[in-house]
């Protein structure tokens, strides 16, 4: 096994994970899992199901990571992976019908970074907050799986186009379509807010 510096590129960390270093495969795991778990939580909306499936994300990278020939960046074929595999787990959840929104977590509300401190104190404020977070995680899970995929990818996790074609496998014509129609269903959902 060979040392790993702070500077070895993914392509370097890719060969020596390859090569069986498990070092490597977690300076990559390190470095991705910030960005990964935004997009998963974003389209689950629910932290057990998020952190369950990061777990199963990197597994299933780890495992297949001998097959990754560097066609795209490890980033896209991670996040393509990560997308599959949610996309999939939401479907078993919307068969399940166990699933209410009840279940989403109001992440604004108990997220101590996401709260404006200075505005704890005002009842009010924290209210509209409360409100908007829960009309916000509401109009999300409103959305198809696939529009609620383009809209945490392109949105919240700042993706362009092309790279969100690449990971879901369609054209960038269906990326901004998916977009367009999606931004219309949240402009629906939060009228009230946009006023």
């Amino acid at each position: 096994m060979s040392s790993i510096s702070a500077t070895e590129s993914d392509e370097e960390l890719v060969r020596l994970a390859q090569d069986g270093d498990t070092r490597a495969f977690d300076e990559l795991v390190v470095k991705y899992s910030p960005r990964l778990y935004g997009l998963v939580y974003h389209m689950t909306s629910h932290k057990e199901d998020t952190n369950d499936l990061m777990q199963d994300i990197f597994a299933k990278a780890y495992r297949s990571l001998k097959r990754f020939r560097g066609k795209s960046s490890f980033y896209t074929w991670i996040y393509a992976i990560g997308t599959n595999m949610t996309l999939n787990f939401l479907k078993k959840r919307k068969r399940r019908a166990t699933w209410s929104l009840d279940d989403v977590d109001s992440g604004i509300q108990n997220d101590e970074a996401m709260v404006d401190i200075g505005h704890a104190s005002n009842p009010r404020h924290q209210s509209d907050i409360n409100a908007l977070q829960k009309k916000l995680n509401e109009s999300m899970q409103a959305l198809s799986d696939d529009h609620r995929a383009v809209v945490a990818m392109f949105d919240i996790q700042g993706l362009p186009h092309a790279e969100i074609s690449q990971i879901l496998s369609v054209s960038e014509g269906t990326v901004r379509s998916r977009l367009f129609y999606a931004h219309q269903q949240l402009r629906g959902h939060l009228e009230e807010f946009l006023r």
